[in-house]
């Protein structure tokens, strides 16, 4: 029989913390990626980003995207989000409850530009903004680069596409799936006080 106390609780919530952090340098590490959605005129909208970078205090996370992108657009509108980690080794899953704050043109993204390889730079300079209906299919890259990196100084021209989104995480729901009892608790506000969930 699983017992599991606030004690016991945080520990876990600081485990997945660490699980989190090995993700920014191991791609092995299935929290690497995360599930992101956020609202369209009412609806919800999800897709796949990669995580970039965990902050403690606050908790916050970080991913990069193309500022001409939809899900930019939506956080302009609305800046409550979520976000949604699973690992099926370990049968855990994270769901977060965030607010979002879009960094363009500062401090921090020419920080993260200047250390994006040229490879991930060809993304961001796109002719088509994501999302563009198209007439037929074609790589929505620059035709000189598609088979090879930009040169350097051609690739700053996608900086002005260039964004960070940052997530100031407002709630944190863990659970972690067991044959004799599922754990499922949220933290909220300081992330200091459990609340246990039925699953």
């Amino acid at each position: 029989m699983i017992n599991v106390d606030k004690k016991s609780a945080i520990k876990i919530f600081k485990r997945e913390l660490n699980f989190i952090r090995d993700s920014l340098k191991n791609s092995e590490n299935p929290f690497h990626f995360f599930y992101f959605t956020t609202i369209n005129n009412k609806k919800p909208e999800n897709r796949t980003v990669v995580l970039r970078d965990l902050k403690l205090d606050p908790l916050r996370l970080f991913f990069n995207t193309d500022f001409r992108s939809n899900k930019v657009n939506e956080l302009k509108k609305n800046q409550l989000c979520s976000a949604l980690f699973y690992d099926n080794k370990r049968r855990i899953q994270l769901r977060l409850n965030c607010e979002s704050n879009i960094h363009k043109n500062n401090k921090l993204t020419k920080t993260i530009w200047d250390k994006t390889p040229l490879q991930s730079r060809k993304c961001y300079m796109a002719p088509y903004a994501p999302g563009v209906h198209l007439k037929q299919w074609e790589p929505n890259l620059p035709k000189k680069y598609i088979d090879c990196d930009p040169e350097k100084k051609d690739s700053e021209l996608g900086y002005k596409n260039f964004s960070v989104i940052e997530l100031l995480i407002k709630s944190f729901e863990i659970i972690e799936l067991h044959y004799n009892g599922h754990i499922r608790f949220k933290l909220e506000n300081d992330f200091k006080e459990v609340e246990f969930l039925s699953s």
